[in-house]
């Protein structure tokens, strides 16, 4: 191994420097803080759980994204988290056990076997929200309000968001009966949405059937006017369909009341999370970045598999990403440069300084350095015997 081998990381995995880090970790806490003022309380899972429980509910989605490794002491397969949704179902359904409503926020690294896309890393810090114990489309409400909350923290601009219903989709391949084979082709078609791929699937599919209807739906997406569309496609299919299509209309009529100034769509074809999303599913996004800055959806069947049965609805966000898109600008105040003065006296001043104020104390190897190199832009100076803070310039 030679020397520069030592010091390579691998690819898609970065230190994070200053200035960054500093703005990274000051969204992270102003986040967390807007989730707490909202009463969501703070988690702080393991990193490393065993596979059964990191994948419970969650169809094995995550199953790729995983790094994998044995436990020294038991001999059973372990994962790196992919994904903390499924670990706050696991605290929720397990640990806490509490009846009634449960609000649970939580914010860490994940780690991912290959970057999600083009513009991620292998390292995302997620962070997000969990509400357990309601059914209800207030709860839904709360968790799209907190989401787009949380993206105006991070100066965000111009978000659009897309709502879609899993139970569209559920429905009508369930009326299908399709084989196993060609549901799976059906499925990586429409998350694509390759539209000749569908036709070629569904071309044979009777007008009127929910085949056809399949195929027409994956031509509709939009704004307000992709909702009526989608009702004409499936007039007269099933209630289920009709209540969902409902559902998608009252949501979205009262987010446009809320938050006037953001975009709505629909998208028939977002399945991403079909396997443990049961309901309304969404997703932010901004100009000229492909892929969501935050999404989440309701995922009621998780629970059961954890020995107890909860609906659940949440969202989560890379807060990596959200520095580099938004425009939040931090105002932070420089430290105070304290000279590699031996006076007792400035020993005080300086510990009474750090209660409030970040101060550096110059070490012997210091002298002639610049103070604002290292991040000051005042300084202590002793006058008539008396140490005081002036600015640098």
């Amino acid at each position: 191994m030679t020397v520069s081998d030592r010091w390579l990381l691998p690819d898609g995995v970065e230190d994070i420097l200053p200035p960054l880090a500093g703005r990274i970790e000051s969204l992270r806490r102003d986040v967390m803080d807007t989730c707490q003022r909202w009463g969501y309380q703070l988690v702080i899972p393991p990193l490393i759980e065993y596979l059964e429980s990191l994948f419970t509910g969650t169809g094995h989605d995550l199953e790729l994204q995983t790094f994998k490794l044995t436990d020294q002491l038991t001999g059973r397969m372990m994962g790196v988290r992919a994904d903390m949704t499924p670990q706050a179902a696991r605290i929720d359904a397990h640990t806490l056990g509490e009846e009634g409503i449960t609000r649970l926020c939580y914010a860490g690294h994940v780690l991912h076997t290959r970057p999600r896309h083009m513009l991620t890393g292998r390292t995302p810090i997620q962070a997000g929200c969990e509400l357990f114990g309601s059914a209800s489309e207030s709860a839904d409400m709360e968790v799209i309000s907190l989401m787009l909350e949380t993206l105006r923290v991070a100066g965000l601009p111009r978000i659009h968001l897309d709502l879609a219903h899993v139970a569209i989709y559920e429905s009508l391949v369930g009326e299908a009966e399709f084989d196993r084979d060609t549901e799976a082709a059906i499925f990586d078609a429409m998350a694509r949405k390759s539209v000749p791929e569908l036709d070629e699937l569904l071309g044979e599919c009777p007008e009127g059937s929910a085949g056809s209807r399949l195929r027409r739906l994956a031509r509709v997406s939009g704004g307000p006017e992709a909702l009526d569309e989608a009702r004409q496609v499936l007039s007269g299919a099933s209630e289920a369909l009709d209540s969902a299509l409902d559902q998608l209309e009252r949501v979205s009529r009262m987010l446009a009341r809320d938050f006037p100034e953001i975009s709505f769509g629909f998208d028939f074809c977002e399945l991403r999370g079909y396997n443990y999303h049961t309901g309304l599913v969404f997703a932010a996004y901004v100009p000229g970045h492909g892929d969501s800055v935050a999404k989440g959806g309701r995922y009621d069947a998780i629970g059961s598999d954890f020995g107890r049965a909860r609906p659940a609805t949440g969202f989560s966000l890379d807060i990596r990403a959200l520095v580099s898109l938004g425009e939040r600008v931090v105002q932070r105040q420089g430290a105070i440069w304290a000279p590699a003065d031996q006076d007792p006296a400035l020993e005080g001043v300086i510990s009474g300084l750090r209660l409030t104020e970040a101060v550096v104390r110059a070490l012997p190897e210091d002298e002639g350095c610049n103070p604002a190199t290292r991040g000051c832009d005042r300084q202590l100076v002793k006058k008539d015997g008396q140490w005081v803070v002036e600015s640098l310039d």
